[in-house]
């Protein structure tokens, strides 16, 4: 199974550096649109390689993702945090109990003994 994962890695690589070879053509990224940027005094520009804008959306869609399912998940880790609370509270209570329990026998068998 490691050397599956390993072959699916190297092959996804290998697709990564086809993918930036054959775009490396420096594009130029503009903040604003041309008809826009003329309510505005500045347009700020950068001129960078397609792969890196390429693989740039692909992190930046992977984090919104991340902290989209992050925040959905909220309730469902808020449940599960209150009910691991609930349960160490009873796991306190069944051991002082069964502290009692034992407590009680031992008296009881004091008197057993004393009566008999």
């Amino acid at each position: 199974m490691r050397y599956i994962r390993y072959a699916c890695i190297a092959i996804f690589a290998i697709a990564l550096i086809a993918i930036a070879l054959a775009n490396r053509e420096l594009v130029m990224l503009k903040v604003l649109p041309q008809e826009a940027a003329g309510y505005f005094a500045m347009n700020p520009t950068i001129q960078l390689p397609l792969f890196v804008v390429i693989f740039l959306g692909i992190i930046v869609g992977l984090l919104v993702g991340f902290v989209w399912e992050w925040m959905r998940e909220h309730a469902v880790r808020a449940e599960a945090s209150r009910k691991a609370r609930e349960i160490r509270k009873l796991e306190r209570e069944v051991k002082r109990l069964k502290g009692e329990k034992h407590e009680g026998k031992d008296e009881v068998l004091a008197l057993l003994d004393e009566a008999g």
